[in-house]
């Protein structure tokens, strides 16, 4: 488990978001990069 999410979806093919333990969300490493509230919520983007 990685803590560093933009790090690590650019080194892996697929991410998986978790939220207390649970898989809360699942794509490619280029679709959540590129997800609005993936790059808000846990990339610090805005």
């Amino acid at each position: 488990v990685m803590q560093s999410a933009e790090m690590a979806l650019q080194i892996a093919s697929r991410g998986y978001v978790l939220q207390t333990g649970e898989i809360v969300l699942t794509n490619t490493a280029e679709a959540l990069r590129n997800d609005p509230l993936v790059q808000r919520a846990y990339l610090g983007l805005e």
